[in-house]
């Protein structure tokens, strides 16, 4: 999968993380605060979000971003839920990996969750882990290894627990803290043999095979580790992966029968989604919210998250954008409280699934 280099710079190129090929190790803060203002509102409360191109609402330079990325989604949600003012702050930082957010967003940047009308903090991280992993092995020949693999996980579960700490000690006022887990992009592109071959077997390995269970691994991690710290677990995995209809059957709606499920072994999970269910799982380009309709939750990147609406400026080597506007729908537009577009995009999707922890009153 390739970058079209159209009305990018190379230096673009580099800020991004990638699919196959050699992932990318740049970084750059692309930071957005945002205000959602009701005209019948008279308090304001703070949504603060940390991670890395997927909060960023990354969609393919360095100059803008998407304006309603998920955290700010979700503040629409609470903003209609509250009748309140929400200013929303994403704290990102496109190409991180989990020890970079860590140290230099979710420590360094502290100050942004202390402010004492914070009722809502939320992170993501680690998919740069796994993507630079990936695509270090992806480019191995002669005999596998898998160490790469293995320390990118090793590495994302210590980040996500210190986070989770460091946010449990910062965010006094926060009335819910969310991470979200992370989907698989890519995943239709990785049913190909590896270019090295299995020390045990000889033979090549199927990329998508040895990637699912460790990205699994990781996310009943993650998960796991929210419940003993108090936070909710977004499951993005099984909102962007898994069709909002029973196509096995089973009786369950695939993205439910997907879902990280509250004292289910490590174990268990990872032969879940792994095994049991993997045929369910679809590549997120192509997600069907009913048997004979899908929507795209994947830019042409085939990494980020698609988007509803339009970008914000963020300086042309990176750096921060910020405004003020209305909701962008109306509360005639949102029936049952949910947007018109709720399942129809990747940041919307996942900006909803977040939304379902929102607390009743501020």
């Amino acid at each position: 999968m390739s970058f079209r280099l159209s009305g990018q710079s190379i230096i673009a190129m580099c800020a991004a993380f990638t699919v196959s090929g050699s992932a990318m190790a740049s970084t750059i803060n692309q930071n957005v605060s945002w205000t959602i203002d009701r005209s019948t509102a008279t308090t304001k409360y703070r949504v603060v979000a940390y991670g890395d191109s997927i909060y960023a609402g990354y969609n393919g330079g360095l100059s803008a971003v998407a304006r309603r990325a998920a955290p700010t989604v979700q503040g629409e949600y609470l903003a209609q839920k509250w009748n309140a003012d929400i200013e929303v702050y994403r704290r990102t930082k496109s190409g991180a990996k989990a020890d970079d957010i860590y140290n230099n967003k979710i420590v360094s940047e502290r100050s942004y969750m202390q402010a004492t009308n914070t009722r809502v903090v939320m992170f993501e991280m680690c998919g740069n882990d796994y993507l630079q992993a990936r695509s270090a092995f992806t480019d191995q020949t002669g005999t596998c290894s898998y160490a790469g693999l293995e320390s990118a996980l090793a590495a994302c579960t210590t980040y996500t627990e210190k986070a989770m700490q460091a946010i449990n000690q910062y965010a006094t006022t926060a009335k819910v803290k969310i991470v979200s887990n992370i989907f698989y992009p890519g995943y239709a592109a990785d049913n190909v043999l590896t270019g090295c071959t299995d020390s045990a077997t000889g033979q090549k390995i199927n990329k998508q095979t040895k990637f699912l269970p460790l990205l699994a691994r990781s996310n009943w991690r993650t998960c796991n580790l929210a419940a003993r710290y108090g936070f909710q677990c977004a499951d993005s995995f099984a909102e962007m992966m898994g069709a909002e209809y029973d196509s096995n059957g089973d009786g369950q709606v695939d993205s439910d029968a997907l879902r990280y499920v509250a004292g289910e072994t490590e174990d268990a999970y990872v032969n879940r989604i792994s095994n049991t269910l993997r045929s369910t799982l679809r590549d997120a380009n192509t997600h069907f919210v009913n048997a004979s309709t899908s929507y795209d939750y994947i830019q042409s990147d085939n990494t980020h998250p698609t988007y509803f609406g339009t970008t914000v400026s963020v300086g042309i080597f990176g750096g921060t954008g910020s405004g003020t506007a209305a909701p962008q729908f109306t509360d005639a537009q949102m029936p049952g409280g949910k947007n018109p577009e709720w399942n129809k995009n990747g940041h919307d999707k996942m900006g909803w699934e977040s939304s379902k922890f929102n607390p009743a009153t501020p």
